[in-house]
């Protein structure tokens, strides 16, 4: 039989053809695949030719289609539907991948070509982005070691090829621990819930084999357990668990992995000349250094730590009323916390919830896109890789776009958290290629024939999804190296964090924001309660957000810690941990940093480009209004369409005319009176 993944998908929109691909087919296809680019790539090396940007990068830039196309489809599975078999193909393939990526960019023959070029720069007649796109491959070949040799060389290889390694082991029990645990509930123990958790409780319970309801570690389900619970007990276990996980002390423990990938990429950075991981991570975002990434978490930490305590007190008081003494803690922060937003605001989320159903927001986060950049979306009938799972074909003036997968429900075969990927991305090098966007998020699955309700923060998530998804969607270049989301960590959270404030504008919510059953819209008096409160809890919110970021940050600028653990322990203590409040992320599910290189030394980047959200949506309010079409025109030009044409800060000062401080983040964040 033909192997499906082997040639160009032939079928509607040219998606991957889902129900003809099994488990077995990707081994042979990557094994095919891989032969066919090494023999490109040696194709390219040897070229007795003199170099050219035709015959060396654009080359290059072709060298890889079929592994592109097969890796589109199997890393998309393997995050958001996994099973043993593709589990064991990604531990097989990821040394595989490493090697084959260190044979590229560390082959001599092929970087002298790419130096030859460079050298000669200015007299090869590039374009512009010719021009940048030569600048990032000679970045990326020198980061990656080309210039080592001997010794070094191959020791840098078996590093990169640990790490690689190291990451999916990393993310793999992550994903066993979260499959593995639930907490049985007792009918007694729904006391004091809202109908919208007993039914994602009795959902999940039915999806784990149980009779009764459950609580899992899916953060749509625990959180609104830890907020409206009244059992302590309850809370503190489900708590403890959720933290807890990747250090459980079984055969999914990420301790003793964290330790060695620290200890690499400590290693890593030395063989390539530079002081430390975060020296060397830095140097191409838009912070540079490790001391201007402290600087700028430190600015947030101090007011938002201080409001943390403030609010911690009061909460304090409202546990003690309760009648139970001692400190406040952890699993008790989400319920004094829910209780007195709607002491303050008169906000119930059971009460926002049904307003705010999955479908609507869908359709809010469609109809901004389109009042912005003029783009449509319409539902298709494909065949895909889950029953659940969705997708429309974007356009704009009939011409065709994109296609968009949302697959939005968690299950026991999808990783923790939300994100957007590309099947395939925008090109027009060897002929037009439009993008294949998925957005993966995690929210509770609703009892059959239920609708999907979101609360806030979920349809926040969507809506910062949609945004990357944007950044992919509209991407106008001729290379995709440099395409969609191919820019500086810590500007790729621009699109999505900016796309967030159009969920908080009143004409958005009065639109779209209708109760499921009687399709009436949200209460005026329930909307401004709504609005009212954006800024509640962020003292909460940013404590546990910047104390993350900041761990991961000492974990990068010096020696590898001995103990991470104690270290993390060292580091909060340093900047005053508020006791009721633990990190997003604990070093041992600290996915981001530890499943990859991605958002090492960089977790702070969702800060970075927090500040320039800010700023960036302020541009619209001061040109009158959250759709004006010229502050939306630019926005495209310049950011959701350049991709990585042009460095981060030249973009964003195309479209603001300047670079933005901190200001426009506190006042965003309800900080700016916090001392």
């Amino acid at each position: 039989m033909t192997n499906p993944l082997l040639a160009p998908f032939a079928g509607p929109f040219e998606l991957p053809p889902f129900a003809e691909i099994r488990d077995e087919d990707f081994a042979p296809a990557f094994e095919t695949a891989l032969v066919e680019a090494r023999a490109a790539v040696a194709a390219i090396a040897e070229n007795p030719d003199r170099p050219t940007f035709a015959n060396t990068i654009e080359a290059l830039e072709q060298s890889d289609e079929t592994l592109d196309r097969v890796a589109g489809v199997f890393f998309n599975l393997a995050g958001a539907d996994s099973n043993p078999a593709r589990q064991a193909l990604q531990r097989e393939l990821a040394p595989k991948l490493s090697a084959f990526s260190s044979e590229v960019t560390m082959n001599p023959a092929l970087f002298k070509r790419i130096e030859t070029l460079w050298i000669e720069r200015e007299s090869l007649d590039l374009t512009p982005e010719q021009r940048r796109l030569l600048t990032l491959y000679r970045r990326m070949f020198v980061r990656a070691g080309a210039e080592l040799v001997g010794e070094q060389a191959e020791r840098l290889r078996a590093v990169k090829s640990r790490l690689a390694v190291l990451g999916t082991e990393f993310a793999q029990n992550l994903l066993a621990d979260e499959a593995e645990w639930f907490m049985e509930l007792a009918e007694a123990d729904l006391d004091g819930l809202p109908d919208f958790v007993t039914a994602s409780a009795r959902a999940a319970g039915a999806e784990r084999g149980l009779q009764g309801p459950a609580i899992t570690l899916n953060r749509s389900l625990i959180v609104p357990f830890l907020q409206y619970s009244p059992r302590r007990d309850l809370r503190e276990k489900a708590y403890e668990a959720w933290v807890s996980h990747g250090a459980n002390g079984n055969a999914h423990d990420n301790r003793a992995i964290a330790k060695e990938v620290l200890e690499l990429r400590e290693e890593r950075a030395h063989l390539l000349g530079y002081p430390s991981f975060a020296a060397y991570k830095l140097e191409p975002e838009m912070a540079k250094t490790p001391e201007a990434v402290r600087e700028l978490l430190m600015k947030v930490w101090r007011p938002a730590r201080a409001k943390a305590n403030a609010d911690a007190e009061v909460l304090t008081a409202m546990m003690h009323e309760d009648g139970i003494n001692g400190d406040l803690e952890a699993w008790d922060w989400r319920y004094y916390a829910e209780k007195r937003r709607k002491d303050l605001h008169d906000l119930d989320e059971a009460e926002l919830k049904p307003y705010l159903s999955l479908d609507a927001m869908i359709d809010a986060a469609f109809d901004t896109a389109n009042r912005l950049f003029g783009l449509d979306f319409h539902e298709i009938d494909a065949d895909l890789y889950q029953p659940d799972v969705r997708a429309w074909e974007v356009t704009r003036k009939g011409r065709h776009m994109a296609v968009f997968i949302g697959d939005y429900f968690a299950r026991g075969s999808k990783r923790s958290g939300a994100w957007c990927s590309a099947m395939r991305s925008q090109r027009k090098l060897g002929g037009e290629m439009r993008p294949i966007v998925v957005n993966v998020c995690n929210f509770a699955k609703p009892a059959e024939g239920e609708p999907a309700l979101l609360s806030y923060d979920d349809a926040r998530t969507l809506f910062h999804e949609f945004g990357h998804a944007l950044h992919q969607m509209l991407s106008d270049v001729t290379y995709s190296f440099i395409s969609g989301t191919s820019v500086a960590r810590d500007f790729v959270e621009l699109p999505s964090q900016l796309y967030e404030h159009w969920l908080e504008v009143p004409e958005v919510l009065e639109r779209h924001a209708r109760h499921v059953e009687t399709g009436e819209p949200m209460p005026r008096e329930m909307l401004q309660k709504l609005l009212d409160a954006a800024t509640y809890d962020q003292g909460f919110a940013t404590v546990e957000y910047v104390a993350s970021a900041l761990v991961d940050l000492a974990f990068h600028e010096g020696e590898a810690p001995e103990d991470p653990m104690a270290k993390q322990a060292e580091v909060l203590a340093r900047i005053g941990m508020p006791k009721a409040i633990r990190m997003r992320h604990a070093t041992p599910h600290f996915a981001h940093v530890f499943s990859g290189d991605g958002y090492s030394s960089g977790y702070y980047s969702y800060m970075w480009s927090e500040v320039m959200d800010a700023d960036a949506f302020e541009a619209f309010e001061e040109a009158g209004g959250a759709f004006d079409p010229e502050v939306a025109e630019k926005l495209e030009r310049f950011i959701l369409s350049a991709g990585g044409s042009q460095e981060a800060e030249e973009l964003y000062t195309a479209f603001r005319g300047r670079l933005p401080g901190v200001e426009a983040l506190l006042r965003g964040r309800g900080l700016a009176d916090a001392v």
